[in-house]
């Protein structure tokens, strides 16, 4: 149960202005390293944004260099002032992974380290633009996608978590989250199996996959319509990345305050713990590589839908 972090997180950062130096104080508590806590405050001309990275090292030697897991909360900004006062239900990707990081430490203090290395990166806007999007507004990012994925996609990231509210549309109606179909390269691919088993015990229901599209794993930017940013770290790396998508049974505006479900958050933040395990035991595939080359050999690489 990571409900504790979930709340203790998001009283962390359902304010003004969040703090850098308490935010630090935070994750240094629970049982980050100071050199495992990097912060930077970033500003182009629609405002600024503080982005944060937390590195949870391993906790015993190897020879073989560990595996590292990637867990990205994408958003555009955990508020939306002035035009809204409050957290807002964009914010639930950067606060599910910060609260599946503290679990992690917690857990690494108290004896229990993966064997591997997990990364995980947000950034905190507390006033982001609202910009229009149908069935429901979208809140928009105080810098370009392209700098964030500079920021939070790290090339020593194997594979991708990419946790986003995914509430503003009419293709999902259910609530709790959701998982994409892995994404490589360009490529759409099957459903993990592991993933999937992973989801059906923490949630003890049937698994939820939600449809994405060619469009939705092309760059911001193109003119092309997007269900949202969720997959954008697919178009900067070359590692698999899976979305992981808070739901709701309605479209919920990402600028709406109020939506945030502490227990479907918590649901994503286990999921995402139990996966970084999993992932650094070496128990869980995001894809087939076999098969992976085998359509690269047949239909040739499809990376050029990292440009826009």
């Amino acid at each position: 149960m990571i409900l504790k972090q979930v709340i203790e997180v998001m009283d962390l950062l359902d304010r003004p202005q969040p703090s850098g130096l308490e935010i630090t104080d935070f994750f240094r508590d629970k049982g980050f390293h100071p050199d495992e806590i990097f912060t930077e405050k970033v500003r182009e001309d629609e405002g600024e944004t503080l982005f944060l990275r937390l590195i949870l090292g391993c906790g015993q030697e190897s020879e073989s260099k560990p595996p590292c897991l990637g867990l990205i909360g994408r958003l555009g900004g955990i508020g939306a002032r002035p035009h809204q006062i409050g957290f807002v239900s964009d914010a639930d990707g950067a606060l599910t992974v910060l609260a599946a990081a503290a679990q992690l430490a917690e857990m690494r203090k108290r004896g229990d380290a993966l064997p591997g290395k997990v990364i995980i990166a947000t950034h905190l806007c507390p006033n982001s633009p609202i910009i229009p999007h149908e069935p429901v507004p979208f809140m928009g990012a105080p810098v370009e996608m392209e700098v964030m994925n500079r920021y939070e996609v790290s090339p020593e990231m194997e594979a991708i978590l990419s946790v986003d509210t995914t509430k503003g549309n009419r293709v999902i109606n259910q609530r709790g989250f959701a998982i994409s179909p892995t994404v490589k390269e360009g490529y759409i691919l099957r459903v993990s199996e592991d993933l999937l088993d992973i989801m059906e015990r923490v949630t003890g229901r049937l698994p939820v996959v939600f449809p994405i599209t060619t469009q939705d794993i092309t760059p911001y930017g193109n003119d092309l319509y997007h269900l949202n940013s969720i997959l954008q770290p697919a178009t900067a790396t070359s590692a698999p990345v899976v979305g992981v998508a808070i739901t709701s049974e309605i479209p919920v505006p990402g600028c709406g305050t109020g939506a945030n479900q502490p227990v479907d958050i918590e649901l994503a933040a286990r999921f995402a713990v139990e996966v970084a395990i999993a992932f650094t035991r070496r128990q869980c595939r995001f894809y087939d590589q076999e098969e992976y080359r085998r359509l690269v050999k047949l239909y040739g690489p499809l990376n050029h839908l990292h440009r826009k």
